[in-house]
């Protein structure tokens, strides 16, 4: 029988020091996947900087989650479809930490739950195109920018598994048209920026998020049906490529999606 050896999961990503001495900037930091990443960032050993746009007690909960960690973190508010905001943000980031070694774009529009999810087709369309397309590429833009000015750095983008594959729906064409057009956009900005700055991206697939978590059981089954891996996945589980991609153990990689999904897209 063959043997192979078990790796702790602090050597890949996780709670071993990979970013140690980096600043990490988080957008959409209050709750979710931008909540998961950015602690995980902080147990890895980077300090942080957090936007959030309308949740602010989310991300002040945040803030002292990674406070008791042992490291610095900035909170922002910041509405990425505003390039005011980003000029903004840039500026304060700068202001407090010097440099940002890694820009994460992780805030993104609620199409699906609360009342978002009663908007018109057009209107969650404009929604999700403002936000997470125009707004993950004004904030690219942002970034490199400064990372050009302090000599590198590290942009990961969140786009969608489903993105190279489809699915029938109002709202899974929806986010077919903003995260697929993060995901080519991110590959054109990685050839671009290449080799001082590294840009990837991030594909999760059914993730335990609030969409996840007030879905009908029957469909949440299905999931789990059709997923090789057999679970959704958690924030965690993307936090964890996050981080990956983000430390100089991916230092070969540019312009790559990372589906996190459990096998559903291959």
């Amino acid at each position: 029988m063959l043997g192979f050896k078990k790796i702790s999961p602090a050597r890949f990503g996780g709670e071993a020091a990979v970013l140690e001495h980096k600043i990490v900037l988080v957008t959409g930091a209050s709750s979710g996947i931008g909540r998961a990443i950015a602690l995980r960032c902080a147990r890895a050993g980077a300090d942080l900087a957090l936007t959030y746009r309308q949740n602010q007690t989310g991300a002040d909960a945040t803030a002292q989650a990674i406070r008791s960690l042992g490291r610095r973190v900035e909170v922002i508010r910041t509405d990425i479809s505003r390039p005011e905001e980003i000029g903004s943000l840039v500026r304060r980031v700068k202001d407090v930490f010097g440099i940002v070694d890694v820009w994460i774009n992780n805030a993104g529009a609620d199409i699906l739950t609360g009342e978002a999810g009663k908007m018109s087709r057009l209107e969650k369309l404009d929604l999700v195109l403002s936000v997470d397309l125009r707004g993950t590429i004004i904030a690219s833009w942002a970034a490199v920018d400064l990372m050009r000015a302090q000599g590198g750095g590290v942009i990961i983008n969140m786009a969608w598994d489903h993105v190279s594959l489809g699915m029938k729906g109002e709202n899974p064409g929806l986010y077919s048209a903003a995260k697929g057009g993060i995901a080519s956009f991110s590959k054109s900005l990685a050839r671009d920026v290449a080799p001082e700055i590294r840009v990837n991206i991030l594909g999760p697939g059914f993730i335990d998020t609030a969409f996840g978590e007030g879905a009908d059981p029957d469909f949440r089954q299905q999931v789990i049906d059709a997923t090789p891996l057999a679970r959704w996945g958690t924030p965690e589980d993307v936090a964890a490529a996050a981080v990956f991609l983000a430390s100089d153990d991916a230092a070969f990689l540019t312009g790559q999606m990372i589906a996190v999904n459990g096998g559903v897209v291959m």
